[in-house]
C-alpha cells in the first residue's frame, strides 16, 4: 500500500472563493495533471486541516465534493485515496484511451426490469457473459446492506397497503431525482413500483383500451412490447436511427409511446434537444402519452445528461426509473413519476388489482437513500463501469457506438458476419447478444449488443480480444 502523498497546497483567505472550493479545485487539478496519481493515499481530513491551518469542515466539504464527482474513493478502515479513473484523449480518430488528457468519467443499462435484456440461461464455469441487462452485484457495502435490513426488520408489519408507496421513500426518491436528474418533483409526483416492467404494466392497465396503439422503439425493449400486448394494446414498431426515435416518423394514432431517450436500447443513441422538442410537440398534437424509461440515468461517461423529457412537459410524459441496474435486480424497487392526477388513476388501478410493493424492501431502500449509502455505491460503480467501458472502446475501436452511458455498447457489423461470430465466440467461452432479438419485425440494424455490467475488467479485456480477432475490419 502506498503512503500518503505530500500535497503542494495553498489557500487564500482573502479570495472571494470559499476555502473548501479552493481546496477542491487544487486537488482536482493535481489529479488532472498527474501530480496525484491513482491509488495514492491522501492525508486524513484532520491532518490536512492541521497542515493548512483551516477547520476540518473545510477539508471534509472539499473531500465530499470530490467523492461525489468520482475523483476520490474511501476504503474501510484505511483512508481516502485517489480513484483509479480512466483517461481519454480526443483526436482525429475520436475518443480513445490515453494517459495524457483526462475527461470526466463520472456522471450519470438496458431498460430496468430485472434481467431485462439478457438472454435466458446462466453461463457455465469459465464462460464470460457479455450479454446486456445485468449489473455488477459483487461490490457492495456489506455493513450498509446489513444496517438497512436490520432497520427494515425493526419495522412492524402493517395491514394497510399504500398504493403510492411509503411516504418517506417517496420523499427520498423525489429528492434523489432532483439531485441526479434535475427533475423538480415532490412526493406527490412519485409512486413506488417493483421496477420498470411493473411501471409499464401499471400504465398500460390504466390508460390502454383494447386495440389502442402502443408504440415501442424498433429495435427496442421486448418486455414493453409483451406488456402492451398482454394489456390488449396494438404494438406499433417505431423506427430509430443512431440518435434515437424519429418523431417525424411517428404515426398519429398512438395512445402511448415507450421510449429510451437518454440512451436508446439497444443502439445507444442519445436523443438531441431538437428531437426531444419534436417528440413533445407530436405528443401534444396527438394526445399521446410518452413513457420515458430513464434506465441509465446514474451512469454517464464523458457527457452531461440531457434534461429528462418529463421535466420538459410533465403533462404528456411519465418517467420510469429503477434500482435494478444501479443496485441489484432482486431489490425490486422502482419509481413512476407523473402528474398527481394521473398518479391517482394509477394508484386506483393498483388497488383494483390488489397490487403492492413489499413494505420491508421499501424500508430498507429508504435507509440506503437516507444515509447516503446508495450515493456512495453509485460513485464506486461509475468508476468501475467507466474502466470497463474504456477497455471495450480501446480494444474494439471506432465501430463501437452508444458508449456515452449505461452498461452496454453497440458494435455495428455486416449482417452476414454476426451469426458466425456469435457462434465462434460461444465456442471460445464468450456469450454475446445481437440486435436481432430486439426487433419486432425483420432486423434493420445488425451487430452486437455488448453488456459490461456483470463481467470483470479482466474478463472484458479477454472477451473483447476474442471479438476483435473474429470481427471483420476491426
Amino acid at each position: 500500500m502506498r503512503g500518503h502523498v505530500d500535497l503542494p497546497l495553498a489557500l487564500d483567505r482573502e479570495a472571494p472563493v470559499p476555502l473548501a472550493v479552493q481546496l477542491g479545485d487544487q486537488l482536482r487539478e493535481g489529479m488532472r495533471a498527474g501530480a496525484l496519481k491513482s491509488g495514492e493515499r491522501l492525508p486524513s481530513s484532520r491532518g490536512l486541516a492541521r497542515l493548512l491551518g483551516v477547520s476540518r469542515t473545510v477539508v471534509t466539504e472539499a473531500f465530499q465534493q470530490l467523492y461525489a464527482e468520482g475523483w476520490l474513493e474511501g476504503r474501510h478502515g484505511s483512508g481516502t485515496y485517489v480513484a483509479d479513473f480512466p483517461r481519454f484523449t480526443s483526436g482525429p480518430g475520436g475518443a480513445g484511451p490515453s494517459g495524457t488528457e483526462e475527461r470526466s468519467a463520472y456522471g450519470g443499462a438496458e431498460p430496468g426490469a430485472a434481467g431485462g435484456g439478457a438472454a435466458p440461461g446462466s453461463p457455465g464455469r469459465g464462460t464470460i457473459d457479455l450479454r446486456p441487462g445485468r449489473p455488477w452485484v459483487l461490490d457492495y457495502d456489506k455493513a450498509a446492506w446489513r444496517r438497512a435490513w436490520r432497520r427494515a426488520a425493526d419495522r412492524p408489519p402493517s395491514d394497510v397497503v399504500d398504493p403510492y408507496g411509503h411516504p418517506r421513500l417517496r420523499e427520498l426518491l423525489a429528492d434523489h431525482l432532483r439531485r441526479t436528474r434535475a427533475v423538480p418533483v415532490g412526493p406527490e409526483n412519485v409512486l413506488v413500483t417493483r421496477g420498470t416492467g411493473h411501471g409499464i404494466d401499471l400504465i398500460a392497465a390504466t390508460v390502454l383500451r383494447p386495440g389502442d396503439g402502443a408504440g415501442v422503439e424498433e429495435p427496442g425493449y421486448r418486455a414493453a412490447r409483451r406488456v402492451f400486448v398482454a394489456r390488449g394494446g396494438r404494438v406499433v414498431p417505431c423506427p430509430v436511427d443512431e440518435q434515437g426515435v424519429v418523431p417525424a416518423d411517428l404515426p398519429d394514432d398512438l395512445r402511448v409511446l415507450y421510449t429510451t431517450p437518454a440512451h436508446q436500447y439497444p443502439l445507444g443513441g442519445r436523443l438531441p434537444i431538437p428531437r426531444r422538442e419534436g417528440l413533445l410537440a407530436w405528443a401534444r398534437r396527438t394526445g399521446a402519452l410518452v413513457v420515458e424509461d430513464d434506465y441509465d440515468a446514474e451512469f454517464r461517461y464523458d457527457v452531461a445528461p440531457l434534461p429528462a423529457l418529463y421535466g420538459l412537459d410533465p403533462e404528456r410524459v411519465v418517467l420510469l426509473g429503477t434500482l435494478s441496474k444501479s443496485l441489484a435486480p432482486d431489490v425490486g424497487i422502482g419509481w413512476l413519476v407523473a402528474t398527481p392526477g394521473l398518479l391517482g388513476e394509477i394508484a386506483r388501478t393498483r388497488q383494483r388489482l390488489a397490487d403492492r410493493t413489499s413494505g420491508p424492501v421499501q424500508e430498507a431502500v429508504s435507509v440506503l437513500l437516507e444515509r447516503g449509502d446508495l450515493d456512495r455505491h453509485l460513485r464506486r460503480m461509475r468508476l468501475e463501469y467507466a474502466r470497463r467501458r474504456a477497455a471495450i472502446v480501446e480494444i474494439l475501436g471506432p465501430l463501437v457506438s452508444g458508449d456515452s452511458a449505461g452498461l452496454h455498447v453497440f458494435l455495428r457489423l455486416p449482417e452476414a458476419a454476426v451469426g458466425p461470430l456469435v457462434a465462434e465466440a460461444a465456442g471460445r467461452g464468450v456469450l454475446l447478444d445481437t440486435t436481432a432479438r430486439h426487433h419486432h419485425g425483420r432486423p434493420r440494424h445488425h451487430g452486437l449488443v455488448i453488456g459490461y455490467g456483470s463481467a470483470s475488467l479482466g474478463e472484458i479485456r479477454k472477451a473483447c480480444a476474442v471479438i476483435a480477432e473474429l470481427a471483420p475490419d476491426l
